[in-house]
Parts: structure tokens; sequence; C-alpha cells
């Protein structure tokens, strides 16, 4: 499946660069690169592949306190008088971290589409 994917890549590496040499060390380099990130998403350890799934959960659990379940607190709060402080946090920052990684999400269905692969 990694060949697939290192492919056209690889392909666009012989438009742009004519000197062979350079051309296979960042074809060679690229591999690599693929290599490293399809062995750390399969491997055993959480500590090691969890991270993306971890970033994805805490940007759906800060969404959710945000925009669902804090304006309802604050709503209960309000019915029966009772001040609550509410701490904020920085929602740029917070979507920055989401849609980089939904865009990312977004390229990968394309490829799907595409049929570059299965």
């Amino acid at each position: 499946m990694l060949a697939s994917l290192i492919g056209p890549v690889v392909g666009l590496l012989d438009k742009f660069i004519e000197d062979k040499d350079q051309k296979n060390k960042l074809a060679h380099e690229i591999a690599t690169m693929a290599q490293k990130h399809a062995h750390e998403a399969n491997h055993r350890s959480i500590w090691v592949a969890g991270w993306r799934p971890a970033c994805g959960w805490i940007c759906a659990a800060a969404l959710g306190w945000h925009f669902i379940l804090q304006p309802i607190v604050l709503f209960l709060a309000a019915v029966f008088n009772i001040v609550l402080p509410v701490p904020s946090f920085d929602m740029g920052s917070l979507m920055t971290v989401l849609m980089g990684m939904l865009g990312l999400g977004g390229l990968r269905t394309f490829e799907k589409q595409k049929g570059v692969t299965k």
C-alpha cells in the first residue's frame, strides 16, 4: 500500500528534479519517512500509535463542551439562580489543530475517491 502512495510523489520528482542522484536520494528519504509513519501507526503501544486519535478525541471533547454542554449548564444555572465561574479556553488554537486534522482526513478521503488506496 505504501508503494501506491509513494509512487505518485516520486513521479513528481521526475518532473521537477533533473539530477538523477538527487532524485534517488529524495525518493529514498520519502520512502523512509513513509515507513516510519506506517510503523508508528501500527505500533502496539498506545503511547506511540495513539497520540493522533488522542488529539482528535480531545478536540471533540472540547468542542462538545464549548458548543453543547457549557450552554446547557449555564442555562440550568441561570434557571436556578446559581452563579458558576466557567473557565474559557482559546478556541482559535483548538480550531487550528482541529482544522489541520480534518484537512488531512479530507486529503485521505480524496485519495480513496481517486482510487489511490484500497
